[in-house]
């Protein structure tokens, strides 16, 4: 029978080494042991995962992995009602609470009296055992509790690999700063006229018929891909000179899907929408260029500009 080992008893250097070759749920679990241990892991966090973070609201998971996919861990927020506890059911530490958990083959299971304190805590706890970068997508199964851990999330200025949003979240989620890839489904409120105070560094709007011109003008992001749009040629030759004078310096992309964009309207640089095709446009210093692509599906026709330096 082995005795226990004393981990922390390790020099520091040592230490760090151990918690790097550990696996994201060796980690976890191992984080689960005391405060403590918690503590020294976050101490040595510069060796730590670069993980990703998934928040599935529905299925009232968390699924932690690398970001190559690899390696994997789930975390079940289950309700606490005593009924599922076994004799395999431990008490841990989580952000400041002590909770009922169950290990099981994929991760495990943590018993929480209110789901969206559930989320939030294990969340804070995996910020001291992790870099994490998290991805959520909030769909129409999600309640008002569930909104509000990610306003709070938002509070704690964590930085959200994806965001997928209804565009009414935009009225409470407005520090799009810290998210690199946001995507935003539904028909938007008539009532409600979104206001872009920061941009994602990535944009994808399903429905985009609300996001005009103006909007697009404005936006510092280096992808931007709009579907359902409601832009035409006119708006395409605004776009296109804007970028040619120094606008846009941040893009690398642009994708517009929209029906009003036809070889048989207004002209585009001074010339009709085919002789895009392919084209390589250098904007005004010559420093960049620009090249189109254009493609039709199911009456929509679709324009794509990649942007590279020169």
């Amino acid at each position: 029978m082995f005795s226990p080992f004393p981990l922390l008893r390790l020099p520091g250097v040592i230490l760090c080494e151990v918690f790097k070759s550990l696996s994201i749920g060796e980690k976890i679990k191992l984080s689960l042991c005391s405060t403590k241990i918690t503590t020294q892991i976050n101490n040595a966090q510069f060796y730590s995962h670069n993980v990703i973070v998934n928040q599935d609201f529905l299925s009232h998971k968390i699924r932690i992995h690398s970001e190559n996919n690899k390696d994997v861990f789930e975390i079940f927020i289950c309700p606490d009602i005593g009924k599922n506890h076994n004799s395999n059911t431990q008490r841990c530490p989580i952000a400041c609470c002590t909770v009922p958990v169950i290990f099981i083959p994929t991760g495990i299971k943590i018993f929480w009296k209110i789901y969206s304190e559930g989320f939030l805590s294990v969340i804070q706890h995996l910020l001291k055992v992790f870099q994490c970068k998290i991805s959520i997508n909030i769909n129409c199964y999600c309640s008002n509790l569930f909104q509000q851990t990610i306003s709070k999330l938002f509070e704690l200025q964590l930085e959200f690999r994806t965001l997928t949003i209804k565009i009414q979240h935009l009225k409470i989620y407005n520090n799009l700063g810290l998210v690199e890839d946001l995507k935003i489904f539904s028909l938007p409120d008539p009532e409600f006229i979104p206001v872009f105070t920061s941009w994602p560094q990535k944009i994808t709007i399903m429905n985009s018929a609300w996001f005009t011109l103006e909007y697009l003008l404005t936006c510092t992001c280096t992808r931007i891909l709009l579907e359902d749009s409601l832009l035409g040629n006119e708006d395409l030759d605004v776009v296109l000179k804007n970028w040619k004078a120094g606008g846009f310096p941040n893009l690398e992309y642009l994708y517009i899907e929209s029906q009003r964009i036809s070889d048989n309207g207004w002209t585009i640089l001074g010339v009709n929408l085919l002789k895009l095709r392919g084209k390589h446009i250098k904007n005004n210093d010559r420093s960049k260029k620009l090249v189109t692509k254009l493609s039709t599906k199911f009456g929509f026709e679709r324009i794509e500009m990649s942007v590279t330096v020169v």
